[in-house]
């Protein structure tokens, strides 16, 4: 297996990613009887608490519940209530149909009833709701504050002490699909935090930096931003700053850049001390990148989690992104929501992700070639397919969502075109992860 196109004319990168790779791995492998992460014959894998090589195939958002509309109707579940008559019984029934099916992992957003159904299972911390923090509305947290740290010690203490010791769990995702630098939200986190109130912790440390980065020396400082400010502390009373015209552009672009390597290194080293200081045994599976990784923040996240989460709805898998986004973090990478939507469900299709397929044919040979090419990069181990289920005709209630994405319908019945292709290519996920290496 050879890297993309653009990482052909660097010698020797696949083997100074094997060589990376092992080298994060020590460590890691003292933890028998939990999931972890090993090299073995240069790929990448991850390892059950038996001791064997196991690539994670989910399905996210396995729920009882399932999606309701503005309304408040839940067309899945008043479904499943009249098939199943009670929770317990509806959890027994789709573990059974996933295993069927080849899946062994119970993805994001699931029910907890799936969780001791034997298979693996998934936790979101979601810890970027506190200080300040919602993905959903693409605000960030302030990483910085005394709120965000003693948010996610008490939270991870409520979720992770609790599990500290099931074999089941895979591992903990920290949070969904972050606007780490302005892809939605418009400003990068430079300026979103210097528009922020003078005490507020993210715009102080912001200063500080600034202070350290030019040695508190405000003229070397107004030289390169092309600025007449009297004193650093005056930064805080602005609301932004734009670079005069006869600013250095790229030491402009450097000081923006250290800020968000401080904000991503402060917040992966939170989540991942407050996670080992309850529950050492599992895995931090990262923060479900949204399609795309800024270099700077997967270079920090690499450095405190164990495998590196990427939520992806392109039609062929983002090679070239992925080699990135190995290279950065030299850890494994799990796509953990992938999906196709076809039109011939009669659903609308017209919210979420994705372009529509024409049928359930075409979703089950979009399934074969995806999980083709991402199981052919040695540091692909593993994919969680979104969602279980379709979503309302009339549209989820937090987005309007209202595409073919299930495994089943509203009624709770499989499609069986694109689960029995699923079937046949996850018996032979193991036989192509093996047949690519690292070097």
């Amino acid at each position: 297996m050879h890297p993309p196109s653009a990482l052909e004319s660097a010698p020797g990168v696949e083997g100074e990613l094997c060589f990376q790779f092992m080298k994060r791995s020590p460590g890691r492998l003292a933890r028998a009887g939990f999931y972890r992460t090993q090299i073995i014959n240069k790929r990448a894998w991850i390892v059950d608490p038996m001791g064997n090589p196991w690539l994670s195939l989910g399905v996210c958002h396995i729920s009882f519940n399932g999606d309701a509309t503005d309304t408040g109707a839940a067309p899945y579940q008043e479904a499943v209530r009249r098939r199943h008559g009670s929770e317990a019984i509806w959890a027994r029934a789709q573990a059974k149909r996933l295993k069927q099916w080849g899946f062994n992992t119970v993805g994001c957003w699931s029910s907890e009833s799936m969780y001791q159904q034997g298979l693996a299972y998934t936790l979101a911390l979601n810890v970027s709701t506190f200080a300040g923090g919602d993905w959903l509305h693409n605000a960030f947290p302030d990483v910085f504050s005394p709120a965000f740290r003693d948010g996610t010690a008490g939270a991870v203490e409520k979720i992770c002490a609790l599990r500290r010791d099931d074999s089941a769990l895979l591992g903990y995702f920290t949070d969904n699909e972050l606007d780490w630098n302005g892809f939605r939200r418009g400003n990068i986190l430079f300026d979103t935090f210097l528009a922020r109130e003078a005490s507020a912790p993210g715009k102080v440390a912001l200063v500080r930096q600034l202070r350290e980065r030019y040695h508190e020396n405000i003229t070397a400082f107004n030289t390169t931003w092309d600025q007449q400010l009297a004193s650093f502390d005056s930064l805080l009373d602005n609301m932004a700053l734009y670079p005069g015209a006869a600013a250095d552009l790229a030491a402009v672009s450097a000081d923006k850049d250290a800020y968000l390597r401080l904000a991503a290194n402060t917040y992966f080293s939170i989540c991942r001390d407050a996670v080992h200081t309850v529950d050492p045994n599992h895995m931090i599976l990262g923060v479900r990148f949204a399609g795309r990784a800024e270099r700077i923040v997967a270079e920090e996240c690499g450095k405190y989690v164990d495998i590196v989460s990427f939520n992806d709805y392109s039609y062929d898998v983002p090679t070239d992104k992925l080699w990135e986004l190995a290279q950065a973090t030299y850890r494994p990478v799990m796509i953990t929501e992938w999906s196709f939507k076809a039109m011939d469900s009669g659903l609308p299709n017209l919210r979420g992700a994705g372009v529509p397929l024409r049928t359930q044919s075409e979703r089950a040979d979009a399934y074969e070639r995806y999980t083709t090419q991402a199981l052919s990069l040695p540091f692909v181990v593993g994919l969680h397919w979104f969602q279980y289920t379709d979503q309302p005709y009339e549209g989820r209630v937090h987005d309007g969502e209202n595409s073919n994405y299930g495994l089943v319908t509203s009624e709770d019945e499989p499609y069986c075109t694109l689960v029995e292709r699923m079937r046949q290519v996850n018996a032979r996920a193991s036989e192509i992860a093996d047949t690519v290496r690292l070097s």
